[in-house]
């Protein structure tokens, strides 16, 4: 029997940017901890926010309430991704 492993928070963080953003996967794996997002990323505006954490909430199961969602947890791909995994560990 196989076990299949969830796809790790890093993972879906970067497949939810490139669906959500229409960016390349080799653009998309370009990104580090330091990677500037929101004000920076001309694909990720307003609108797109509320596509990205969507689309996390539905890929990891998680609750994302407006009250956690500032201009610091979009700053960076690593802000983004720490967060999300803080998430996922409840």
């Amino acid at each position: 029997m196989t076990t299949r492993h969830a796809p790790s928070v890093d993972t879906v963080v970067r497949t939810v940017l490139k669906d959500v953003l229409a960016l390349s996967d080799k653009r998309v794996a370009a990104f580090d901890d330091a990677t500037p997002l929101f004000g920076s990323l001309p694909e990720l505006d307003s609108m797109a926010v509320a596509g990205v954490l969507t689309e996390l909430e539905d890929r990891l199961g998680i609750l994302i309430e407006d009250d956690e969602v500032d201009g610091e947890m979009l700053e960076t791909f690593g802000a983004l991704r720490r967060f999300a995994e803080h998430k996922v560990k409840g």
